[in-house]
């Protein structure tokens, strides 16, 4: 079984937040494919779905994102299922607001949750399902920014970019990572050309 995790912040005062849209990715899912994402377990709300034809595990850990590590191994432990099997959907800084990209592995980049889960595993060798939220404006803080929410005019590339992401990941499920990757490694404006 696969094992999708969206990374965030829980509590209502951190929804809406550009740290949140790993949340935003597994709703959409849960949305989607009918899926119950409230059983407590490990430290995360998890739910069982079926994706596409594809058994996962859809989970939104509840360690608050630098500790997302603390729910994501003993999940993955219980489920006897390796790193190969993880797909972390996470917000990235370095990445323009709507943009996605599919890595195998790699860096944290500096994302807490992705270093958290890299620590807690001993490995990088997990799917990433990265979702750009842009650079903060000049003399505004990195860890400030991505806990504000976007602004009315950001919105709606917002909700595309999580509209996207759940088709990122159906493809890396059905496809594999380097289809994912050749489908959506791209910018907006090409990816929106290359699906006509």
């Amino acid at each position: 079984m696969k094992v999708v995790v969206g990374l965030g912040n829980p509590g209502p005062e951190y929804a809406g937040n550009r740290h949140n849209l790993g949340f935003a990715v597994i709703d959409a899912l849960a949305d989607k494919f009918r899926a119950d994402v409230s059983v407590r377990a490990h430290k995360a709300l998890v739910g069982k779905a079926r994706l596409a034809g594809v058994e996962a595990l859809l989970v939104k850990p509840h360690t608050y994102m630098n500790l997302s590590g603390n729910a994501v191994a003993p999940i993955l432990s219980e489920m006897k299922a390796g790193p190969e099997e993880l797909i972390v959907v996470h917000d990235d800084l370095d990445l323009p607001l709507g943009s996605i990209r599919v890595r195998k592995s790699g860096g944290a980049g500096g994302q807490n949750g992705v270093a958290s889960v890299m620590d807690a595993l001993g490995t990088d060798r997990f799917i990433r399902v990265k979702l750009g939220v842009g650079r903060p404006p000049s003399g505004v803080d990195p860890a400030d920014y991505v806990l504000s929410c976007f602004t009315v005019d950001e919105l709606p590339v917002a909700r595309e970019v999580v509209a996207r992401a759940v088709e990122a990941v159906i493809s890396v499920l059905k496809e594999g990572p380097d289809r994912a990757m050749n489908r959506f490694n791209k910018n907006p404006e090409k990816h929106d050309e290359a699906s006509d």
